[in-house]
């Protein structure tokens, strides 16, 4: 994923996100995100943006309260969700040093690739069943996610994803649309390849879906599951995004 490739897909999933909110009760719950009414997954998505902006520019700060953010009206969030994801994108493309990130320093397009990630699964939110994604990033969001969930320092953020420790368990994630991840859980962690070995369980659909139902926005029947039911329920019950 180019950085360019990454910007436009940030832009265009900001607007898409600041069109489907607006028309909805900014007071009303999200139903994948039920703790937080539609103010408040809009608000921490500009807040977010501009979070990692500031990262970039400045270096590391406490990650924001969402509720502590003030996207103002409903009629301004187009332009305040679309002026954080530029913050964000001029912070990247004016950076030449290492900066901060959750596991050490590394490029700045850690954060932009992190942060459109997180808007995808944010403006499924929003959205709905009308939420659509490109192939391409769907699948770089598996993987990214796959990547930070077998970090060692993950553990230490989310102390959760221990459960995920195994003895050898396999799950596969099988897209009708692209290669999939085999994905193994071992006493030290996870480890995963991009192939199609064989696997204790299988999830299998579109690229989307299996996105949507590895981060928890669609329930695992929205998807093809053949063997361990158990396995793949302890999967998501400790891995959530």
């Amino acid at each position: 994923m180019t950085p360019t490739r990454l910007a436009t897909a940030l832009r265009h999933h900001t607007a898409a996100l600041a069109a489907a909110a607006a028309t909805t009760d900014p007071d009303a719950r999200v139903p994948t995100c039920p703790d937080w009414p539609v103010r408040v997954l809009v608000g921490h998505v500009g807040q977010a943006h501009r979070w990692a902006a500031s990262i970039i520019r400045t270096g590391p700060s406490a990650v924001p309260d969402p509720f502590t953010a003030d996207p103002g009206s409903p009629s301004s969030w187009p332009a305040w969700l679309s002026s954080g994801a530029a913050e964000l994108i001029d912070a990247v493309s004016t950076s030449d040093t290492p900066v901060w990130t959750f596991f050490g320093e590394g490029p700045a397009t850690f954060w932009l690739r992190r942060m459109l990630n997180d808007t995808l699964v944010h403006h499924s939110d929003a959205a709905g069943a009308t939420f659509s994604v490109a192939p391409d990033l769907a699948d770089d969001a598996i993987t990214e996610w796959l990547e930070l969930l077998a970090h060692p320092v993950t553990a230490t953020l989310k102390p959760d994803v221990t459960a995920l420790r195994g003895t050898g368990q396999t799950l596969q994630l099988a897209p009708d649309d692209g290669p999939g991840w085999h994905l193994t859980r071992t006493p030290s962690g996870i480890s995963w390849t991009r192939d199609s070995a064989p696997a204790d369980a299988t999830l299998a659909g579109s690229l989307r879906d299996l996105l949507l139902v590895f981060t928890r926005r669609l329930p695992v029947d929205q998807v093809r599951l053949t063997g361990d039911r158990a396995l793949i329920d302890h999967w998501l019950a400790h891995s959530a995004a």
